[in-house]
């Protein structure tokens, strides 16, 4: 991607504003079923590393759906935020919480085999099933 500068967004009330920098130029959608019940369908994200900064006093909660992953959502108005890691080092966050999310187009799709039967996107999208996802990202026993 090229010289990506901050992007600033917000929840559906406006309590939470946050800053980030995109790491690459495309969307990705999560079928998996922590994310379908979080956002109310695919929770279609923004990979940003580890640069997303809340504003002070924005009301955000955590949910810690598993051993490594953690959702971040409005305390106000339950806005879906942010997915990251524990460790805040990978953050991907919603795309509907900036201004244009259509600047983004989807490429990719993660836990395809999850996805409900009733839709489908259009286009060659990059695929993962389940089992690849966690053989390719989740920590191994050693990492702690």
């Amino acid at each position: 991607m090229n010289d990506v500068s901050a992007m600033t967004g917000a929840c559906l009330c406006g309590a939470c504003e946050l800053t980030a920098v995109p790491q690459a130029d495309h969307a990705g959608v999560c079928h998996c079923g922590q994310c379908n019940k979080w956002s109310g369908g695919m929770f279609i994200g923004l990979y940003c590393g580890n640069t997303i900064t809340f504003k002070d006093g924005s009301p955000v909660k955590t949910y810690r759906g598993s051993a490594w992953g953690e959702r971040l959502f409005c305390g106000e108005c339950g806005s879906t935020l942010v997915w990251q890691t524990q460790d805040g080092q990978n953050q991907t966050a919603s795309v509907h919480l900036f201004d244009d999310p259509s600047a983004f187009a989807v490429t990719q799709e993660i836990f395809i085999d999850r996805k409900p039967s009733a839709y489908a996107l259009a286009g060659n999208l990059s695929q993962m099933t389940e089992a690849e996802v966690f053989a390719k990202y989740a920590p191994s026993p050693e990492d702690g």
